[in-house]
């Protein structure tokens, strides 16, 4: 196989499924190796644009080891028509990549720092490769601390590793649903509301936040209100993407482009438009 670097935005390369895992009802994650290009190094929290032949082409999150050069590797929500057949692709299928687009969680900023990371739902995936990264650099950072919220125990993302990462020393894994079963043991409630319990040094915290626009909104207003400052909470904002480059249009929010400005942006400097409604 020649290996060819290209640099061109907006033309997907071929890229082959080499591994398919069901992560619930609706929920898979796909590895993907290229088959004539060379896997671009990504930056977590980064997106790229997938392309299900004759179908369409949506947004994901990179989910994997950003130091892991090996493989790209996205989790994808069944939720229209384009990432239902991405999800049911299975290995040695082919889908188009283009990317990676977008700004990146601030791991750098976050040495020295206890470290926050809160996830509701499928937000999770998109947090991973920055846990990944902490972890990997773990000397670098005080403690890090992990809440996820999820809908139901049937819906944990990753649930295996999560365990993993509780049994590490210096890291605290927090997981509670809004609905329980027979199954569960764990707490019940919003994600928001285990920032209030959770001990980190507030003052000398950075924290990441990815999920619902509503849960970032009451999980940004739990930190501030647990005294992180604003201009140290991050979030990462979905929208619409079509293009990726800020051509279309579609990914607007307010005066910013998701695409571009985004999906990474910090709360103060768009905390005030998570509020209006349209927007």
């Amino acid at each position: 196989m020649n290996v060819v670097a290209v640099d061109e935005p907006l033309l997907p390369q071929c890229y082959r499924v080499t591994r398919r895992i069901r992560e619930g009802l609706d929920t898979c994650t796909l590895e993907l190796a290229p088959t004539q290009v060379e896997i671009p190094t990504f930056r977590p929290g980064q997106f790229n644009m997938l392309y299900a032949f004759g179908v369409g082409e949506i947004a994901v999150s990179l989910s994997g080891d950003p130091g892991d050069t090996s493989r790209l590797v996205h989790t994808v929500r069944s939720v229209g028509a384009v990432s239902t057949a991405i999800i049911t692709l299975e290995p040695g299928a082919t889908l188009g990549v283009r990317g990676p687009f977008g700004t990146a969680w601030p791991v750098v900023e976050a040495e020295g720092r206890d470290v926050v990371f809160v996830a509701g739902g499928l937000g999770l995936a998109p947090l991973r490769p920055a846990i990944y990264h902490v972890l990997a650099h773990r000397n670098l950072y005080r403690k890090v601390i992990v809440l996820v919220g999820m809908r139901n125990p049937s819906e944990i993302l990753y649930s295996r590793l999560l365990e993993q990462w509780r049994a590490l020393d210096g890291v605290t894994v927090e997981v509670t649903v809004d609905e329980s079963d027979t199954t569960w043991h764990g707490e019940v409630g919003v994600v928001p509301s285990l920032v209030s319990r959770a001990k980190f040094d507030a003052g000398n915290a950075i924290a990441m936040v990815c999920g619902p626009e509503v849960m970032m909104r009451f999980t940004a207003n739990a930190l501030a209100d647990a005294a992180v400052p604003r201009e140290r909470i991050y979030l990462s904002m979905e929208r619409n993407m079509k293009c990726a480059v800020g051509l279309c249009g579609r990914c607007q929010f307010g005066p910013t482009f998701v695409c571009k400005d985004g999906p990474v942006m910090r709360l103060d400097r768009i905390g005030g438009l998570l509020s209006i409604h349209g927007i």
